[in-house]
C-alpha cells in the first residue's frame, strides 16, 4: 500500500454508511486488514487465559514470531502493517517488550550483519520506543543509554581512521542508530524532563548530544530533515545543543541531482539518504487498529502558546531553579487528530499516514539570543 492508498482510505470514510466503517476502500488493505486482524485476535486467545498472560503460551508464540521477522520482516523495506504483530504481542508483558529490544540491539550492533538490516533494527528500535505507550520510562532511557554509549564508542574509533567523514556507505548502522536516537527523543522529551526538570535536564546534558552532533561523521545531514528540524528545536529549547548552524551549512552543501523520468528530467534533492521508514507509523487498517490504539502513542498536537514557547530558549535561571514546574504536567493527548508529527518519507513534515501538512514555520526556525 502506497501513502497515496492510505490517503484515499481517509478521504473515503467520511463518506461511508454505517455498514462500511469498518471497511477499507481498497481491496488489497481490506484483505490485509482482515487477515491482521484475525492473527491478532487469534494471539490474544492464545496468550491470555482467565484474563491473565500465559508465560509459557506467550513464550513459545514470541520465538514463533520473532523467527518469522527475522526470516521475513526485517528484511522488508517499508512493509506495511504487518509488523504490529509484534507491537501488539510484546504489550502482553514488558518482558516480551525488553527481549524484542534488546533482540533488535544485536541485530544492530553486531557488525558481521549486513548493514541493510543493521539499519532496519535501528528503524525499528527508534519506532518501537516513539510508539510503544507500554514502555515505561526506566526503559526508554535505558535504551538510550545503550544507544548513545555506543555511538560514543563508535566516534572514538573513528577519531583517528581514514573514514571519519560524511558517508552513509560507510556508516549506514551509525546514521540509523543517531536517527533511532533523535527520533525517541522528539517523542519522549516531555516524559524524559517531567517530574524534576533540573534532573531530566542532567541526563539528557549527560548524553553529550553536542558530541554527536558536531562529529565529522554529521549525522544531521543523513538524517530525515523531518526528524533533525524537531530534534534541532527541541534542543535549542533546553539548551542543549544548538543544530542550526549546521543545518544551515547542510543545506549550502546539499546539491540537486537529475533524474529522468517519462516526462522528461526533473531536478530533485536527495533528503532520505538512509532510505528510512518507521515500520510502527500509525496504523490505519480500520479493523486492526481497534487492538492497537489503546497501546499507541499518537504524536501530540502543540498548542499556538507552545509553539511560541519552542521558538525562545529557555533562560539559564530557568533552568537552575529547583522549584521551577515547567513541563511538570503532560500535554493533553489528542487522540482524533495526529497533527504534526516527524514521520518518514517528506522532507516537509508531511505524514505519509495522516496527510497532515507543515507545521508552522516559527517552530522550525531558531531565534535570536
Amino acid at each position: 500500500l502506497s501513502s497515496k492508498d492510505e490517503d484515499e482510505e481517509t478521504e473515503h470514510e467520511t463518506k461511508a454508511g454505517p455498514e462500511r466503517l469498518d471497511q477499507m476502500v481498497h481491496p488489497v488493505a481490506e484483505c490485509l486488514d482482515i487477515l491482521m486482524s484475525l492473527v491478532l485476535s487469534y494471539m490474544k486467545d492464545v496468550c491470555y487465559v482467565d484474563g491473565q498472560v500465559d508465560n509459557g503460551k506467550t513464550k513459545d508464540l514470541y520465538r514463533d514470531l520473532i523467527n518469522i521477522f527475522d526470516k521475513l520482516l526485517l528484511s522488508t523495506h517499508a512493509s506495511c502493517h504487518v509488523q504490529f504483530f509484534m507491537f501488539y504481542l510484546c504489550s502482553f508483558k514488558l518482558g516480551f517488550a525488553e527481549a524484542f529490544l534488546e533482540h533488535l540491539w544485536k541485530k544492530l550492533q553486531d557488525p558481521s550483519n549486513p548493514a541493510i538490516i543493521r539499519q532496519a533494527a535501528g528503524n525499528y528500535i527508534g519506532s518501537f520506543l516513539a510508539r510503544a505507550k507500554f514502555i515505561p520510562l526506566i526503559t526508554v532511557r535505558s535504551c538510550l543509554d545503550l544507544l548513545v554509549n555506543w555511538l560514543h564508542i563508535y566516534l572514538n574509533n573513528q577519531d583517528s581512521g581514514t573514514k571519519a567523514f560524511c558517508d552513509v556507505a560507510l556508516h549506514g548502522p551509525f546514521y540509523s542508530a543517531c536517527q533511532a536516537v533523535f527520533y525517541t527523543f522528539v517523542f519522549r522529551h516531555k516524559q524524559l524532563l517531567s517530574g524534576n526538570l533540573k534532573e531530566g535536564l542532567r541526563y539528557l546534558q549527560s548524553l553529550n548530544f553536542e558530541r554527536i552532533v558536531m562529529s565529522q561523521l554529521n549525522p544531521l545531514k543523513i538524517c530525515l530533515p523531518s526528524v533533525v528540524n524537531f530534534f534541532a528545536a527541541i534542543t535549542n529549547k533546553y539548551q542543549l545543543v544548538f543544530c542550526y548552524t549546521i543545518i544551515e551549512r547542510n543545506n549550502r552543501q546539499m546539491l540537486p541531482v537529475i533524474r529522468s523520468t517519462a516526462g522528461g528530467d526533473s531536478v530533485q534533492t536527495c533528503t532520505n539518504p538512509l532510505d528510512t521508514f518507521f515500520p510502527f507509523d500509525p496504523c490505519v487498517l480500520k479493523r486492526s487498529k481497534k487492538f492497537i490504539d489503546p497501546i499507541y502513542q499518537v504524536w501530540e498536537d502543540m498548542s499556538a502558546e507552545e509553539l511560541q514557547e519552542f521558538k525562545k530558549p529557555m533562560r539559564k535561571e530557568i533552568v537552575e531553579d529547583e522549584d521551577d514546574d515547567f513541563l511538570k504536567g503532560e500535554v493533553p493527548q489528542n487522540d482524533t487528530v495526529i497533527g504534526i508529527t516527524p514521520s518518514s518519507f517528506d522532507a516537509h513534515f508531511r505524514s505519509p499516514s495522516s496527510s497532515v501538512g507543515s507545521p508552522p514555520v516559527l517552530y522550525m526556525q531558531p531565534s535570536p539570543l
